[in-house]
């Protein structure tokens, strides 16, 4: 009788608890964030003539596809290859394959000394390099920014550096036969302040600052 009627109470429990934190809690809190912030609560999805582009918190892979002999480029695990579209500013590096896939937000999480670690550094600056260099003559490793040679902790952050945006502006200004003087207070337009006024350091939102390129010169280099 004893195990009867504990067969039941758990039972209960079960049904109780996965009606109130498995469909009518979730349900209340969507309810509210829709109600309160509707944007955040989607994803904050950004369209362009009614075109899902891309969202607002998610980096996106601002590059061509590889072709060789009429045929694109894969690598050993079926990924797309790729190479940075001079007309567009450039995330962070990513960790993710293909990089910046919101699928598969990840991490090295190897330690500063480990020699994965300082191969992978050393290969994002020497990209970085080939990239900008032409463009900013004086660029040197030294001047790298931090964000250029690091990858974020989720691997798809949509913001860089001023810093880094700030080199980037001379191969926009060059490609796209841009003032730099334009490319510059665009930057300063889509750069948003410390979190709360005091938390870490301004971003520039790379995705909204190439959109803005695109409208500005209907997206021509």
């Amino acid at each position: 009788m004893t195990l009867r009627r504990d067969i039941v109470t758990s039972a209960i429990g079960i049904l109780v608890l996965t009606l109130f934190c498995g469909i009518l809690y979730p349900l209340v809190i969507t309810g509210i964030s829709q109600v309160a912030f509707p944007g955040n609560a989607d994803g904050q999805m950004v369209y362009v003539n009614g075109k899902l582009v891309g969202s607002k918190i998610i980096g996106q892979n601002f590059a061509l596809q590889v072709v060789k002999h009429g045929k694109p480029v894969v690598d050993k695990s079926g990924n797309p290859v790729t190479v940075p579209d001079p007309r567009y500013f450039q995330t962070r590096p990513s960790a993710t394959a293909p990089p910046n896939n919101a699928a598969a937000t990840t991490f090295s999480n190897l330690g500063p000394n480990n020699v994965a670690t300082e191969q992978a550094i050393s290969a994002n600056i020497n990209a970085y390099l080939a990239l900008e260099k032409p463009y900013d003559p004086g660029l040197t490793t030294a001047k790298a920014p931090v964000d250029a040679a690091n990858s974020s902790a989720s691997g798809i952050d949509p913001d860089i550096s001023v810093a880094n945006a700030d080199i980037q502006a001379h191969r926009i200004a060059a490609v796209r036969h841009l003032p730099m003087s334009t490319v510059l207070r665009l930057i300063s337009q889509y750069t948003t302040g410390r979190g709360l006024g005091f938390s870490g350091e301004p971003g520039v939102d790379v995705f909204e600052l190439n959109l803005a390129l695109d409208r500005m010169t209907s997206g021509r280099g």
